[in-house]
């Protein structure tokens, strides 16, 4: 063999001399651990046997299928015209670019014949009589009082139509 062999071999064997003599301390603390009562540990539990389970709703109707049943949509009821439309060659006039309800009737005016005094949303007051239209639903002034207005408006039946509706818009007090 080689001299650098001897040499680590040597060597070696010094250093596992050197550990094993001072192992005193450690000795003592395995001692102290072996010497201390055993907790006790629970045993396993005992496992329940399997009990198995029969199902029997499976000749029942399946939760996971639909149940509607496709039905014929019903034919649409004829619309019967009834000659009730509101007239597309009349110009419009300056109230019917507003909803009745932020429309305000704030007072009468006697000339010749009554006028209605209408606060539009834009402050602005107009003077109407009987025969004016106002509102979106081509409502036609129809009656003036000094407490209300009468109306009568033309709006859709919902089914392509058109039906007359009799509405009115009461006087407001003016501060």
């Amino acid at each position: 063999m080689s001299q650098h062999i001897k040499l680590s071999i040597l060597i070696t064997l010094l250093c596992l001399a050197g550990c094993q003599q001072e192992k005193e301390d450690l000795n003592a603390y395995v001692a102290r651990v072996k010497a201390q009562q055993k907790s006790d540990i629970p045993p396993i539990p005992v496992m329940k046997p399997y009990q198995s389970f029969e199902y029997a709703a499976a000749e029942l109707k399946d939760p996971f299928v639909p149940t509607v049943i496709d039905m014929q949509e019903p034919e649409p009821e004829p619309i019967a015209d009834n000659g009730i439309r509101p007239d597309s060659n009349r110009r419009s006039e300056a109230l019917e670019n507003f909803e009745l309800a932020e429309l305000q009737f704030v007072g009468t005016l006697e000339q010749e014949n009554i006028w209605a005094l209408v606060r539009a949303p834009d402050g602005v007051i107009h003077r109407v009589q009987t025969g004016n239209y106002m509102g979106r639903n081509h409502g036609k002034i129809t009656s003036i009082s000094e407490s209300q207005m009468k109306l009568k408006e033309i709006v859709p039946n919902g089914r392509g139509g058109f039906i007359d509706r009799d509405t009115s818009v009461s006087a407001v007090e003016v501060n």
